[in-house]
């Protein structure tokens, strides 16, 4: 990996704007740094929540009155939020529903921001646009109730194509990079949806592998796999990287144009050998960058011991937060990326 390629920014920065993400960016990790995101300002801070509120609003949706309010847990069994799930309207024919998932949107606006910037000597010329997005069971398995949930999947999946082509056929292929986040799969593969389908890894094999499919040539794909991080804190704490890497080889077997990069989180005190021997198993696709998300906030020595550790089991990896920001308190952004610079000249 090149070292002008070496970090990777997962989406979501505590700013108001994307004008000013994109200058933060610029101006701390400009030379180090291939893609930028937008920083997911506004309303979508807080990653799907927005589209569960348009879930809520939506005329063809009604909350389930079957199922209880849905538990939103995150590792230490602390309860993020209970969760009013929703189902399609018993009168409506789900195959003529439509979401406005508001991702082309923001995008298009955020693009005009960038494309401004990078005019003016701002950002690099050759910078890509990254534009991060969810997949149908980011929302699906947190807003939508169980019954509900494989009609949902495809309905969203339909909406969320659509964003998609709007977004790719106003962005130049070659100034544009998509990631798909891929959080609620990990976790389901993890077990920690207790309701998850019997065939779920075909499943998310499959979806995963259209949408990647869907990304037309010269646009760069890549995928985020997270573990959440809803308050900051991961929803599942993983034994190792085993079901990353697992993941990994199932989304390139399924996925038929080239995948460019993938990012995997690394919890903070895991800088014990059995965290990352797996990866040095991982059948790597020819081509395909890997980031690890082992940086983290005013950890300089962690930092150091991680990229060491990770280094005896896979050499060749760039460098990146475990999630994104977006529900760090703002004050931590200058240490968040005073960590990756340092990371990025000592590469």
């Amino acid at each position: 990996m090149d070292a002008r390629e070496c970090l990777h920014l997962i989406g979501s920065i505590p700013l108001e704007t994307s004008e000013q993400v994109f200058c933060a960016l610029a101006k701390e990790l400009g030379p180090w740094l291939k893609r930028y995101p937008d920083g997911e300002t506004g309303e979508r801070s807080r990653w799907v929540y927005f589209q569960g509120q348009m879930l809520r609003a939506h005329p063809d949706m009604e909350i389930d009155p079957t199922v209880p309010p849905y538990p939103f847990v995150q590792w230490d069994g602390k309860v993020v939020r209970e969760i009013n799930q929703v189902r399609f309207k018993p009168s409506v024919d789900p195959g003529k529903v439509k979401f406005e998932t508001g991702y082309d949107k923001a995008a298009l606006a955020s693009w005009q921001s960038f494309k401004r910037l990078r005019e003016s000597g701002t950002v690099a010329k050759d910078a890509r646009f990254q534009v991060s997005l969810p997949t149908p069971h980011s929302s699906g398995y947190l807003y939508v109730s169980g019954p509900a949930r494989p009609t949902y999947f495809a309905v969203y999946e339909r909406a969320l194509l659509a964003a998609l082509a709007n977004i790719v056929k106003a962005i130049p292929a070659l100034d544009l990079s998509i990631q798909w986040d891929v959080c609620q799969e990990v976790l389901a593969f993890e077990g920690y949806f207790k309701d998850r389908p019997a065939d779920y890894k075909k499943q998310t094999f499959d979806m995963l592998g259209r949408l990647g499919d869907a990304v037309p040539a010269g646009v760069e794909l890549g995928y985020h796999l997270c573990y959440g991080s809803p308050q900051d804190e991961h929803l599942v704490q993983p034994k190792d990287s085993a079901v990353l890497v697992e993941m990994m080889e199932g989304i390139a077997a399924t996925t038929k144009r080239a995948i460019d990069f993938f990012h995997i989180p690394v919890p903070k005190d895991r800088k014990d050998a059995a965290y990352y021997a797996p990866l040095a198993r991982w059948k790597r696709p020819k081509g395909t960058a890997l980031y690890l998300g082992l940086l983290h906030h005013d950890d300089a020595a962690g930092d150091k011991a991680r990229i060491a550790e990770a280094r005896r089991h896979i050499p060749d990896f760039g460098f990146s937060a475990e999630c994104g920001w977006g529900r760090t308190q703002p004050g931590r952004l200058p240490g968040l990326l005073a960590g990756h610079r340092s990371a990025a000249e000592a590469f």
